[in-house]
């Protein structure tokens, strides 16, 4: 799957819990298809996004449904980017 030409973000989840790891933690909260491994997550946010992640935890959701948490840098805000797309 290229970086490049296809967006992996099927959503953002904005939940007071999304909110407050966006807050305290610095971590995006995104749903991803279940094909797409943790690199591809990382590069993806990196290269869409401009900014640096640190680390990416993933677990698939009593839905089915695989969720990602995006820990960014502290040179980055995550608050800030989510208002910067519209989200907040």
């Amino acid at each position: 799957m290229s970086v490049s030409t296809q967006p992996i973000i099927t959503r953002f989840v904005l939940t007071e819990k999304a909110i407050r790891l966006a807050e305290k933690e610095n971590t995006l909260t995104v749903v991803v298809p279940r094909s797409v491994n943790k690199k591809v997550i990382r590069d993806y946010v990196e290269k869409a996004y401009k900014v640096k992640v640190i680390d990416v935890r993933t677990l698939i959701t009593m839905e089915g449904e695989k969720k990602a948490y995006v820990r960014l840098s502290s040179e980055n805000n995550a608050i800030e980017l989510l208002t910067n797309l519209g989200l907040l």
